[in-house]
């Protein structure tokens, strides 16, 4: 007998996953958290019936998350990252030499728990001696932070139930406070054929709270429709190197080439986000 995940993604469309077995399935005080083992993409981390990531494909989602704005910077040392429970965010940033300390804030600790278990692909730099990990809500983590980290990701699920307060304009502000003077931070920020108003809303509250919000583009197959943005917003926007620096060896998807052409815009995407 085939058994088969079905995610929804609108009333009028869905994907279906073929799965060998529910390796894992748990109500959190959160969210309904499940490991499924699928046929073409492997173990994968669901919440909500939500799929957040595969063994097959995570690669160019936490690539292109943190190398973009780690290339950018000046001199990325203390870094947050805000959800992404799975391990993946924090393994990328670890690679980096001049790192002094990776803050990992992290609402559900059920999620931390399965990817050290499921995911270790992912999970590898949870015990790395740079990494602190905060359970508990971002959103109230920040709050107290002033002027502490280089650059701050917000490796969120989709803006709806526990995560929705990290696409506020209260915390953009608050972000924008806890960044130093040359601060990045990076959101992914949904697909740009299913979320436009969501990404032209979360560029407007950018610009509000006087960053310098720029999008770039992704292309990972099970997310909805393929195409995927992330959003990096500047504190101060002349501070950045006007090229990509250092980026460590043996990354699958990400390279200086596709860093340049990840900023250029399908005209319909650029409009999406035009001041």
């Amino acid at each position: 007998m085939e058994i088969w995940f079905s995610e929804k993604h609108t009333d009028n469309l869905a994907l279906h996953y073929r799965i060998k077995e529910t390796l894992f399935r748990k109500k959190t005080p959160y969210q309904e958290l499940a490991i499924l083992d699928t046929c073409e993409f492997g173990r994968t981390l669901v919440l909500d019936g939500v799929v957040q990531t595969t063994v097959r494909d995570e690669f160019i989602y936490h690539e292109m998350l943190v190398h973009p704005a780690m290339a950018l910077h000046p001199s990325p040392q203390r870094i947050l990252v805000v959800g992404g429970g799975d391990g993946g965010t924090i393994r990328e940033i670890v690679k980096y030499p001049g790192l002094e300390k990776v803050t990992l804030a992290e609402l559900d600790e059920e999620v931390i728990a399965a990817s050290r278990h499921f995911l270790p692909e992912l999970s590898c730099a949870f015990d790395h001696p740079k990494v602190e990990i905060s359970i508990g809500d971002g959103v109230e983590y920040i709050k107290d932070k002033e002027n502490t980290f280089d650059i701050i990701f917000i490796d969120s699920p989709d803006p709806i139930g526990p995560a929705s307060g990290l696409f506020s304009a209260a915390f953009y502000a608050d972000i924008r406070k806890a960044l130093k003077p040359e601060g990045i931070m990076v959101a992914q920020t949904e697909s740009p054929f299913l979320h436009a108003e969501l990404i032209r809303q979360v560029h407007a509250v950018l610009r509000k709270e006087s960053f310098s919000p720029r999008l770039y583009l992704a292309y990972i197959p099970t997310y909805q429709h393929g195409m995927w943005s992330f959003t990096m917003a500047l504190k101060e926007p002349g501070s950045l190197k006007p090229e990509p620096g250092w980026t460590p060896p043996g990354t699958r998807y990400y390279n200086k080439d596709i860093h340049r052409g990840a900023f250029s815009l399908p005209s319909f995407v650029a409009e999406i986000v035009a001041p």
